[in-house]
């Protein structure tokens, strides 16, 4: 019997892992690997990766005249120290995200987008396997613009929770993009107090209306379901381009026999009659309609809030081991 995951895979979906642990990375076999500040901050923490943080502090004490441009260098490169071992296991691509605290300056995302490229190259990664991940504000959408028109840089535009932000995405050419599902399951659930179903889960449904109006005006933009909170979720948008699924639900899968139909094509897509819209030049619009979205304001500025806090967090962590090493 086939497993669920492999199952999955034969759909025509792309198998990406939500981690930033090697070890669960290898087992599962995905063609990608996608990574953020938490998933980092987490696995640094654990002992068999103190060699890469060693050698990032080492190349940060060079490179930086202060303790804190040490520590922005040391954060940069321990970034791409993960990269680097990650795309020793996968064949494809990793996603590297841009600090969240610059999620509403355009040209300081992109310039730190520049230097994570060059970061790679350094170490013999051409910046084809690194996909540059943005939070999906204005700001975001607008930076990954100019880095794939004019630099050739392809994005991850992640904290996704609308159609008005996946929208502006598309029509920005960005490579992929991440629409979140479990976190918006999280506030509708919080917000009506329902349980629902796999086949109600409004993340799910947000995922499919992306999907369809990307397939049904041919968007090439790359839809990457992630944050699931269980394998309902996943298995109800088999046939998605991509999903990005943690260790956890990765292993129930791998031992889940259940048959697993596929439930989103382009060809169904393609039938159905979804009004084109536009957003990407009109930036009051695409303020106004997301703002009229209360569920993605906030879990977009709650994502950035808890992406930015880690982030600090392993600044910290690298500040100490910086001071004690000198």
């Amino acid at each position: 019997m086939t497993s669920a995951l492999d199952q999955l895979k034969a759909s025509g979906t792309t198998v990406v892992c939500d981690s930033g642990d090697f070890a669960s990375i290898a087992k599962y076999k995905p063609q990608d690997a996608t990574t953020n500040p938490s998933l980092i901050l987490a696995a640094a923490k654990k002992p068999q990766y103190a060699s890469l943080i060693d050698a990032s502090i080492e190349y940060g004490k060079s490179h930086g005249s202060t303790i804190g441009e040490q520590v922005d260098a040391t954060l940069d490169r321990l970034l791409v120290e993960f990269g680097k071992q990650i795309l020793d296991i996968v064949p494809g691509k990793v996603s590297t995200e841009v600090d969240a605290r610059l999620s509403f300056d355009k040209q300081a995302s992109i310039d730190k987008a520049l230097h994570i490229i060059d970061l790679y190259k350094s170490v013999g990664i051409g910046k084809e396997r690194v996909l540059i991940k943005l939070a999906s504000t204005w700001e975001g959408i607008q930076a990954a613009r100019e880095l794939q028109s004019k630099h050739g840089i392809n994005c991850n535009l992640t904290l996704m929770f609308s159609l008005v932000q996946a929208i502006a995405a598309a029509e920005a050419g960005a490579f992929l993009i991440s629409p979140f599902v479990g976190r918006i399951l999280d506030w509708y659930k919080a917000s009506t107090g329902k349980t629902y179903s796999a086949e109600e889960d409004p993340g799910v449904k947000s995922v499919q209306s992306i999907f369809n109006y990307y397939k049904k005006h041919g968007y090439k933009t790359i839809v990457m379901g992630a944050s699931f909170r269980n394998t309902g979720e996943i298995t109800e948008l088999c046939g998605c381009d991509y999903l990005t699924i943690s260790p956890n639900l990765l292993e129930d899968l791998y031992n889940s026999q259940a048959i697993v139909p596929k439930k989103l094509s382009a060809e169904d897509a393609a039938s159905l009659n979804i009004e084109k819209k536009s957003y990407i030049d009109n930036e009051p619009e695409f303020r106004y309609f997301l703002n009229e979205d209360q569920m993605a304001t906030e879990k977009l500025s709650h994502g950035i809030r808890a992406f930015a806090a880690d982030a600090v967090t392993l600044r910290c962590i690298l500040e100490e081991k910086i001071k004690s090493s000198s």
